[in-house]
């Protein structure tokens, strides 16, 4: 059996920005990592990704972003050089290719089981994120339909089969494919439920400049009046482009792309949709219009910037789509993730099955968590809010080993 004082679960920017603050902090640790470094964005991302907050944005520990680009949008595949880079500079110790399948609290630690053999540690953080297993709340029936994926393995228009395709989602992965189907010819619909718009630059500055100055991006929970509200809030429907151009409904229909409802069920070689389109356009048209208004006020500026275009809501969207006529070939479920921690001990997780904790530190004597949505504030789950939370979460593991009697490595 293997040890180290502490045992890091992900190898994404999370458990790597952890790893920096604890060598800092000389304590001894180990960064176990089922796939590669920053394996969900080699292996759950489209071609074409980049991120959706600027690169000023996403510095890491010891890593803040100096190069000559702070405005543009890095693509997946450089960010993913990026986390390597990062790893090797400060000589992270990753393991890969090491998958933990269990973790129990013991007398003098825990005990972890994994694909290459056991470990012990006298704490332990999961940092696997905030998306986990990709959720497709229907499933089509039908030998004959067309195929169904989820957005995760969706990776070009080229790789489709022909046909038009169905997008389930309007939050920000799920407009962004959208257009790139349409750029790419093909005939696209797009299913809308809850939506965050915004525009991607406001008062010739990033969106989240503006959110970072106001104070948003690092709004702890606590100060939200309704923090469950928060969570359950969709990603925002932004996408990263060079151009710095919107990725929205309204750009979407100036496409061709055809709006419908949230899809409410799946029967008899049908997939129906909701008459809720109206109420959700309007919807987050009211949320934009008032965080508008909110930076205006805070800007101080003279006179009112002119708001976005309103979306054009069709007078009678489609109420139901044939998965059998052999018109559709594609459905793509952009719908978002569930999280499974079937792994831990269930004293660690709370009545719905999730990791149960306060800013990161949980129950359980030395588990703690990071890189979770809203795990201490607003961005927690963004690159740079991980990091910030990982110089936190450090010093929570510090103060812990301490007062077991800790000898630094």
């Amino acid at each position: 059996m293997k040890h180290a004082d502490v045992v890091i679960i992900g190898g994404g920017q999370a458990g790597l920005a952890l790893s920096h603050c604890l060598s800092r902090a000389g304590i001894d640790h180990i960064v176990l990592e089922r796939g590669r470094i920053g394996e969900r964005w080699r292996a759950q991302t489209w071609q074409s990704l980049r991120l959706l907050t600027p690169n000023w944005l996403n510095g890491l520990p010891g890593s803040p972003y100096d190069g000559p680009d702070p405005d543009g949008f890095r693509t997946k595949d450089a960010f993913v050089h990026d986390l390597e880079t990062y790893a090797s500079r400060w000589q992270a110790p990753v393991e890969c290719g090491v998958e933990v399948t269990a973790c129990s609290r013991t007398g003098g630690g825990f005990a972890l089981s994994s694909s290459v053999g056991d470990w012990s540690a006298k704490a332990v953080v999961v940092a696997t994120g905030h998306c986990d297993r990709p959720m497709i709340p229907f499933t089509p029936d039908g030998k004959y339909g067309p195929q169904s994926i989820h957005a995760s393995e969706y990776r070009c228009p080229e790789a489709l089969p022909p046909g038009a395709v169905l997008v389930v989602g309007a939050s920000s992965s799920g407009v962004q494919i959208a257009d790139e189907l349409a750029r790419a010819g093909r005939r696209v619909r797009l299913s809308v439920g809850k939506h965050t718009r915004l525009p991607r630059r406001w008062r010739d500055k990033d969106i989240f400049w503006w959110l970072c100055e106001m104070g948003l991006m690092g709004e702890r929970l606590d100060a939200i009046a309704n923090p469950e509200s928060a969570r359950r809030q969709p990603s925002l429907q932004l996408a990263g482009r060079p151009d710095n151009a919107n990725v929205d409904l309204i750009t979407l229909q100036a496409l061709g792309v055809e709006l419908t409802g949230r899809v409410r069920g799946i029967a008899n070689g049908e997939i129906a949709f909701a008459g809720d389109l109206a109420a959700s356009v309007a919807a987050a048209e009211a949320k934009q219009a008032r965080l508008l208004d909110r930076i205006d006020r805070f800007a101080g500026a003279e006179p009112r910037a002119p708001r976005p275009e309103p979306v054009k809501v069709p007078s009678a969207p489609p109420s139901r789509l044939s998965l059998t006529d052999g018109a559709t070939g594609t459905v793509i479920w952009a719908t978002g993730y569930s999280r499974s921690f079937d792994w831990l001990e269930p004293s660690a997780l709370g009545p719905d099955g999730e990791l149960a904790h306060r800013d990161g530190v949980t129950s359980v004597p030395g588990l703690y968590a990071l890189g979770f949505r809203f795990l201490r504030k607003r961005d927690s789950n963004f690159i740079g809010g991980a990091g910030v939370d990982a110089r936190a979460i450090a010093a929570e593991i510090s103060l812990y080993l301490d007062s077991k009697g800790r000898q630094a490595a």
